[in-house]
């Protein structure tokens, strides 16, 4: 089985596999960064390579910012992955954003706290750009796939990620709004950033499950009332997916390849063995 896997997914909350795989293998692979939230099961859809991986593990036993995003971000780079879409659950922020639709956002507010957000440290500094933290390119292919579901979705929107487990307060709700904020989750941050320093493709593909706690003719968002509505989004996910699998090429019309081109600052001189040694399947191409 081959050993590079341009195309990854990874499944949030209400997705924890990938039916139509074929042809499935698990690895259970080790980083530098520690383990990932559980093996990465790689495969076949629809003819395409890919490898699919459990945000919140088998069973959904990590919370939030308990996820090892560094480890996943390593793992599927370490499987060739060029191209990463997050299926992921989120709350609305705006009228027009309702319960069961999607929103592919084109921006990403960061509220989190106790997270490594990072994978330079130690000796080995970046100064990444996130100006736009998704892949437009990526998005919009991503776009096109759940178009084709005749699912209704949301082209662009900003995404704010608090911390969690818990859910937002009233007041905290209403700011986020005040704010101009689309959408509210709590994973895409770190994620999109770790991505990007590893030079890989990042979209999302975000369920809207609820209207957060700020509406005042709606129930306050309940795991129960995502739950439902997940169920009722995952068909039209994995349908969006094949869609994208049967159209993907790994070609890049995009500057996220050479993301760290300009991005590093520590003269090489000065990065310890260990350092360079961690981080060199990030780094290989620019540390000659």
């Amino acid at each position: 089985m081959t050993n590079n896997y341009s195309l990854a997914i990874i499944g949030g909350s209400g997705l924890y596999a990938m039916p139509g795989l074929e042809n499935t293998e698990e690895r259970s692979i080790s980083t530098p960064f520690g383990k990932p939230s559980a093996p990465v099961v790689v495969g076949t859809l629809e003819g395409q390579p890919i490898a699919f991986l459990a945000r919140h593990g088998i069973g959904h036993h990590l919370n939030p910012s308990e996820v090892n995003y560094r480890a996943n971000i390593y793992a599927l780079k370490s499987l060739g992955v060029e191209k990463i879409v997050s299926v992921s659950a989120c709350g609305s922020l705006r009228e027009d954003f309702a319960p069961s639709e999607i929103v592919v956002p084109d921006q990403l507010f960061d509220m989190t706290k106790d997270r490594k957000s990072t994978f330079f440290e130690d000796g080995l500094v970046s100064h990444i750009s996130v100006a736009d933290p998704f892949c437009a390119d990526l998005s919009a292919k991503i776009l096109a796939s759940v178009q084709k579901t005749g699912a209704t979705v949301h082209k662009d929107g900003s995404f704010i990620t608090i911390e969690g487990p818990r859910f937002s307060t009233r007041a905290e709700s209403n700011i986020f709004r005040s704010w101009g904020m689309s959408i509210i989750g709590m994973t895409a941050s770190p994620e999109a950033f770790l991505a990007r320093e590893a030079e890989i493709c990042y979209a999302v593909m975000a369920h809207v499950t609820d209207y957060d706690v700020w509406h005042v003719s709606e129930d306050p968002v309940t795991v129960e009332m995502v739950i439902k509505t997940l169920m009722k989004n995952t068909e039209i996910a994995q349908e969006a997916i094949r869609n994208l699998a049967r159209t993907f090429t790994s070609n890049r019309d995009c500057n996220c390849e050479s993301a760290l081109a300009e991005a590093l600052i520590t003269q090489p001189r000065v990065i310890p063995s260990e350092t360079r040694e961690r981080l060199d399947l990030l780094v290989k191409k620019y540390l000659k």
